[in-house]
């Protein structure tokens, strides 16, 4: 049955501060719950609330396909997930929908770009570091680092070229019987690039989706005298106690702002906060930035790099978004110092 968004708390509102907008078109906005265990917010025009609740209906329907698809704890009925392959690992290929083969394709490949600090074959370490950080969270008394050896182990279990895609057959199949993947350094933008694709073939025109801070903009927005103008999209502030909440805002156009920060999920032990980056070269959280910010079109590619780049090192960082086209970083050192890619700063209004 078609889930209405109304019955998950979507809230429309016309926002009465445009009110000079395009002669035919008012501006809304739009949230609800549930997808990708965060809060999607949609922004955009549409001639009336009806239309645009349509829109944001859209786009949630879609956008479920996805959340389902890339789930890694869940079973939905008559659909085989990232789950499904993980349940059969090492025992039989999965026949899965083309979205999976698709963000594992484009995984593969980002993976080779990066030097594997962004592979989704890396189940078997998070969810070692998920189910520690889970305990901490729930008993802080308790809470504890993973055994170095325990992380060892299970590193051994996270090559991509187990993954087997026969798109042919449309099956996925890991061969290594203890390999678990885990996309959740893609999925979130990778599915919101496919969304906002898909609701700008619908009519979508001008707009702005936001899944959990990853936000793609899409067209203009529309200022009081009609004009065209850049969407204003803000870089959170990592450290979430201070009065500024954030660092800069970015003007952006058919773009996407994706942010890896420390502040995101972490527990702390004997005092020390471990968040839930973790860097392939250690197996430990990344210690060397508050936050990573990349710009690009492709919102699944600033997913992707915003982790890759984390965990390198400042100059490999660097040297990586320099040799991608269109695609810029900001990295907030530790210190609090900022440094930004060679045309970041085109994108800055304050």
């Amino acid at each position: 049955m078609r889930k209405k968004i109304g019955t998950i708390a979507l809230v429309v509102s016309l926002i009465l501060s445009m009110t000079a907008c395009a002669p035919s078109e008012k501006r809304y906005e739009a949230s609800f719950l549930e997808l990708f265990d965060t809060v999607t917010t949609v922004v955009g025009y549409a001639k009336d609330e009806e239309t645009f609740t349509e829109y944001t209906q859209m786009i949630y329907d879609y956008m479920e396909e996805y959340h389902q698809l890339y789930d890694i704890y869940h079973d939905y009925e008559g659909i085989n997930n990232i789950k499904t392959i993980n349940d059969n690992a090492g025992i039989l290929p999965v026949k899965v929908d083309q979205k999976i083969i698709d963000l594992l394709l484009e995984s593969k490949e980002i993976e080779k770009i990066t030097n594997h600090k962004m592979n989704v074959a890396y189940g078997a370490v998070l969810k070692v570091w998920h189910d520690y950080r889970t305990e901490g969270i729930e008993s802080p008394e308790m809470a504890k680092l993973p055994p170095l050896e325990m992380l060892r182990e299970m590193s051994e279990h996270t090559n991509m070229n187990e993954i087997v895609i026969n798109e042919e057959e449309s099956t996925v199949f890991l061969s290594d019987p203890e390999m678990s993947l885990d996309v959740g350094a893609i999925a979130k933008g990778y599915a919101t690039e496919m969304t906002a694709n898909y609701i700008e073939e619908q009519g979508f025109e001008n707009g702005m989706i936001s899944v959990g801070g990853n936000v793609r903009t899409i067209g203009h927005k529309v200022g009081e005298g009609g004009e065209a103008l850049a969407w204003n999209v803000g870089i959170q502030n990592p450290e979430v106690e201070s009065e500024m909440t954030t660092i800069h805002i970015l003007e952006l156009q058919d773009m996407s702002l994706v942010t890896s920060g420390v502040y995101e999920r972490y527990y702390t032990v004997d005092g020390k906060q471990y968040h839930h980056i973790i860097d392939p070269s250690t197996l430990l959280p990344s210690e060397e930035y508050q936050s990573v910010s990349i710009v690009c079109q492709d919102s699944g590619r600033a997913d992707a790099f915003s982790t890759a780049v984390f965990n390198m090192s400042l100059e490999e960082g660097k040297q990586l978004i320099e040799s991608q086209k269109d695609t810029e970083a900001f990295w907030i050192l530790n210190d609090g110092s900022f440094v930004y890619s060679s045309g970041f700063e085109q994108f800055i209004k304050e």
